[in-house]
């Protein structure tokens, strides 16, 4: 009995553990699509991508506001555990805090379309906003730190201001004449310290 009971509870881990990396899959999926397409992209594009049904999408996130929120936390998620290890696989702290800025960057051209998605849940999106400020805050103070005390940097810029500034960087309204990452990579260029510092 016993022996059927810890197999019952494996086989019970193992689902769960499948429907987590099929979710986490999905959520990935559709994280590529908004960037490319925005997040009124059909949903049938994301199912597309997932290699799942459409059903399938809309039994995890019965509203657009749902796969986007959801989505939303998937690339906080992401980008604040991609701080550490680009710190420590990095060939200097500032390439990390450079590459980590590129996923930051891709992570906002979804986050400007939330508030739209979400016009009716302003709590929600109060909510999902701080959960973004407690998230990466901390991974870009880290990350400014090591590359100030590599001497790479400029001591002084506070993680909010870089955010903040990035953020305004990247609300290009689509116009394809606009390419943020150049404005975002001369911002960058900016804090680098010179050899004559």
């Amino acid at each position: 009995m016993s022996s059927e009971n810890s197999t019952g509870r494996v086989s019970a881990r193992n689902k769960r553990a499948d429907a987590l990396r099929n979710q986490q899959a999905l959520l990935a999926a559709a994280a590529e699509v908004f960037v490319a397409s925005g997040v009124d992209a059909p949903i049938r594009q994301i199912a597309a991508k997932a290699g799942v049904g459409t059903g399938t999408i809309y039994r995890h996130f019965p509203t657009r506001a749902d796969l986007v929120t959801a989505v939303f936390r998937h690339q906080i998620e992401e980008c604040a555990e991609a701080g550490s290890v680009l710190l420590a696989d990095a060939d200097s702290p500032f390439i990390a805090l450079r590459q980590w800025i590129d996923l930051f960057v891709d992570f906002l051209v979804t986050k400007h379309g939330l508030a739209d998605a979400m016009q009716s849940d302003s709590s929600g999106f109060a909510a999902l906003h701080r959960y973004f400020l407690d998230r990466l805050l901390p991974v870009c103070a880290q990350l400014l730190d090591a590359a100030v005390e590599a001497g790479e940097i400029r001591a002084g810029t506070h993680p909010y201001e870089l955010m903040r500034g990035i953020g305004n960087l990247c609300i290009g309204g689509g116009d394809p004449q606009y390419d943020p990452r150049r404005l975002v990579e001369l911002l960058l260029c900016g804090l680098q310290r010179h050899p004559s510092e």
